[in-house]
C-alpha cells in the first residue's frame, strides 16, 4: 500500500486547475456530507468550477447546513473533470453512481480517515487516528492557506461532531476540542447547530424505533444486542433511509453490551451490515472485512447479497466468534 501524500501537493493540484467533482459515500452522514460542503466552497472561493454529487443527493436530515444546496444527484450523462474529489470514502466503489458520472479525470484525491481505506487515487491522504474527515479538513485547509469561510466552519463542525458522536466517543482527541473552539471563534452556533442535528427528530424516525426496539434480540450471553428491519417494516414505518443513522447507538448503549447489529434489507438481494462496538478487543471492522466491508474498529459496516435472516445468522455468529 502506497502511503501518503502531504497537505502541500494536494494544495497544488488545487490550485493548478479549473475544474472539479466532490464526491462522497453513499448513505452520506454529515461527516461526509459537511465535507463535500466545506471542500466545494473552499475550491469555489479559489475561482474553480465545482460540481458536488452524492449517489442519495442531499439528505433532508442535513438540509440545514450552509450550502446545502451545492450537493446534487449524479447526472445520468457522464461529464469530464480536471480533478475528482473523494472524500470519507473508504473504498472507491463506495462512492456509487457518481462513479458512472464521471467520463474523465485526470487526477483523483483521496481524502479519509477510514482505516480499511487501500489509499486508491492518485493523491491520497488517510489518517486513521482522526475522529473525522472534517477534522482532516479543517487541518489541510489552515495548513494550506486556502480560503475558510463561516460557511465551512458550520460544515466543518456537523462533520466533526457526527463522527466523534457530538465529541464522546473514544475516538475523540485533544485536538478535536481545539479544532472545535476554533470552528466557533470562526462564527458556529452550537446550540442552533446542535438543536438542528441532535433535537429536530421527524416523527417517523421515532416510530422507525419503535419498530426496531420491537425487533430487539441478545446473543452470546447477551454481550450482543441485535435488531434488523425488513422493506416491507420500513414501509410500514414510513421511514427514509436517512432515519437508520444512529438507531444502533441506542442498543450500543445498553449496559454490558460490547457490540451491537443492524441489519437492515435492502432492494435488489442485498443486505446492509452495521457494526458497533464498545470494546476495542472487539475489532468490527475486522468482522466487517469477512464479509467485504470495512471501516472503524468500534464502528463498520458492508453490504452483501443474500436474504435477511442468512446474513443476520452469520453476522452474529461472526461477531460471537470474535468475542469469544
Amino acid at each position: 500500500m502506497k502511503g501518503n501524500c502531504t497537505f502541500e501537493e494536494i494544495a497544488s493540484v488545487l490550485k493548478a486547475n479549473g475544474s472539479f467533482v466532490v464526491m462522497s459515500h453513499v448513505r452520506p452522514d454529515g461527516d461526509a456530507l459537511g465535507c463535500e460542503i466545506a471542500m466545494a466552497i473552499c475550491l469555489e472561493r479559489l475561482g474553480k468550477r465545482v460540481k458536488v454529487w452524492n449517489q442519495d443527493g442531499m439528505l433532508k436530515k442535513y438540509s440545514f447546513l450552509p450550502c446545502a444546496g451545492l450537493v446534487t444527484l449524479p447526472p445520468a450523462v457522464a461529464e469530464d473533470f480536471d480533478v475528482a474529489v473523494a472524500l470519507d470514502t473508504a473504498a472507491r466503489d463506495r462512492l456509487g453512481t457518481c462513479l458512472d458520472s464521471i467520463r474523465s479525470a485526470k487526477t483523483w484525491i483521496n481524502i479519509d480517515h477510514h482505516i480499511s481505506n487501500n489509499h486508491y487515487g492518485d493523491l491520497a491522504y488517510v489518517d486513521p487516528s482522526a475522529p473525522a474527515t472534517g477534522q482532516i479538513l479543517y487541518e489541510f485547509v489552515r495548513e494550506a492557506g486556502l480560503p475558510f469561510t463561516c460557511e465551512m466552519a458550520d460544515n466543518l463542525f456537523v462533520a466533526i461532531s457526527t463522527d466523534t458522536g457530538s465529541f464522546q466517543y473514544p475516538n475523540t482527541s485533544a485536538r478535536s476540542f481545539e479544532i472545535g473552539a476554533e470552528l466557533v471563534k470562526a462564527g458556529v452556533n452550537i446550540g442552533a447547530i446542535s438543536q438542528q442535528m441532535y433535537e429536530s427528530s421527524p416523527r417517523r424516525r421515532i416510530e422507525l424505533l419503535r419498530t426496531l426496539l420491537n425487533r430487539l434480540e441478545f446473543s452470546c450471553n447477551d454481550r450482543v444486542a441485535s435488531f434488523s428491519l425488513s422493506l416491507e417494516e420500513a414501509r410500514l414505518a414510513g421511514a427514509l433511509p436517512e432515519d437508520n443513522e444512529g438507531m444502533i447507538d441506542h442498543i450500543r448503549a445498553i449496559d454490558g453490551v460490547a457490540a451491537a447489529a443492524f441489519i437492515e434489507e435492502l432492494p435488489e438481494g442485498k443486505v446492509r451490515i452495521s457494526l458497533r462496538s464498545k470494546d476495542p478487543r472487539v475489532d468490527v471492522s475486522k468482522i466487517c472485512a469477512q464479509f467485504g466491508g470495512g471501516g472503524h474498529t468500534l464502528a463498520a459496516g458492508a453490504r452483501v447479497r443474500g436474504s435477511l435472516a442468512e446474513v443476520k445468522g452469520k453476522v452474529l455468529a461472526a461477531i460471537c466468534h470474535e468475542i469469544g
